[in-house]
């Protein structure tokens, strides 16, 4: 497809597509595990970027996802997995035993979950960095680095890291650290990590990329031959691909990522102006854009009382969809994680994460307004 503006290109995604014989405007769902070959003499040239054999390898619905999901991040290739846990291990099958990870310190507890599991099993080392000091950064790279992990805006505190800045850092240091960007809060409607530096985006595609609170999804997408080549080798070998209905209803919810994202800032906006006018609410985390805040309630005892009082928002955990959802990162997303660190980093029994949906903005104003009495 031609360079258009992303919200040209999300929405003729799949349409003139060379993978359709048929000219549908929608892609198709195939649904078929395996495909028949033609001639004896085509499998000992089969390739596997223009045929299709087994669907794990391949398949046309997730190819397309796959293609659009590319274009959307300004990568050289994209990869659909089974979710956003399985896109992480797919970026950190690159690495091995004895490489070194530098990490911001505030990150998605599942995230962090699968860090202690690398370092405990597996022998890979991971530092962690506050995300803003660069002279502090550069003392935590050695010899063994292969990689830096970011993630801004962070879960749960919304700590944004000049993407731009700390690529060219790096990479002037070593050219061959990855740069590697959890992108799940801001989404390429607000936030190009590629474009910028990095050289690997990672998304929870369950979040706003879908959008509706009903698939599983995650997405890798990569700058560069070399990085597609190892990772294309690697996504096909351990096989967490996507399958193709959710291939399918993925690519459909991109269609609407721009109108949508448009409305979960404009909807968050407006409750920023009102929990910071609250006198039950001591502080605000904001990034600006985005449909993601967090607060801290003045009075833990009433956090009981504030869930009681919800009957739009849902107490749940996840984001990025239409229904608004609050979480206790506390106790839901960063159980897991110790409590002095929790604490260090702002994750207290006080803190809520509010995921701003598709709801009139006067409806959850006046519902939080209740709920905060």
């Amino acid at each position: 497809m031609e360079k258009y503006e992303i919200e040209t290109l999300l929405a003729q995604a799949g349409n003139h597509s060379p993978e359709d014989p048929y000219g549908t405007v929608a892609t198709p769902i195939y649904l078929s595990s395996t495909f028949r070959h033609g001639k004896l003499s085509d499998v000992d040239h089969f390739d596997y970027e223009k045929q299709y054999a087994y669907s794990r390898m391949a398949n046309p619905t997730r190819k397309v996802l796959e293609q659009t999901l590319a274009l959307l991040e300004e990568g050289t290739k994209g990869f659909a997995l089974s979710s956003g846990m399985a896109a992480i291990e797919l970026v950190f099958s690159l690495f091995k035993s004895g490489d070194e990870v530098i990490s911001t310190n505030d990150l998605y507890g599942g995230t962090f979950r699968y860090f202690d599991h690398l370092s405990e099993h597996y022998n890979l080392n991971f530092t962690q960095w506050d995300g803003k000091n660069n002279n502090e950064l550069v003392k935590k790279i050695t010899a063994k680095t292969v990689a830096l992990w970011i993630e801004t805006p962070s879960n749960p505190t919304m700590k944004k890291t000049d993407i731009a800045e700390i690529s060219a850092l790096v990479h002037g240091i070593n050219p061959d650290i990855k740069v590697i960007v959890d992108n799940t809060f801001y989404t390429p409607i607000y936030q190009k990590p590629l474009a910028l530096g990095a050289d690997i985006v990672v998304h929870s595609a369950t979040k706003y990329l879908s959008g509706h609170n009903d698939l599983l999804g995650g997405a890798v997408i990569c700058k560069g031959t070399k990085i597609a080549e190892s990772l294309t080798f690697n996504f096909n070998t351990t096989g967490a691909v996507l399958d193709p209905f959710d291939s399918w209803l993925l690519l459909r919810s991109l269609k609407t990522l721009p109108l949508r994202m448009r409305q979960h800032t404009e909807n968050a906006q407006a409750i920023v102006k009102f929990l910071q006018n609250s006198s039950a609410v001591s502080k605000v985390l904001y990034p600006g854009e985005g449909g993601m805040i967090s607060f801290y309630l003045k009075d833990k005892s009433k956090l009981a009382l504030f869930f009681d009082n919800l009957k739009i928002i849902s107490f749940a955990e996840s984001l990025g969809g239409i229904e608004s959802l609050v979480t206790l990162p506390a106790k839901q997303t960063h159980h897991d994680m110790p409590i002095e660190q929790r604490e260090k980093l702002g994750i207290t029994d006080n803190l809520l994460r509010l995921s701003t949906g598709l709801e009139n903005s006067k409806d959850l104003i006046d519902e939080l307004k209740n709920a905060l009495k």
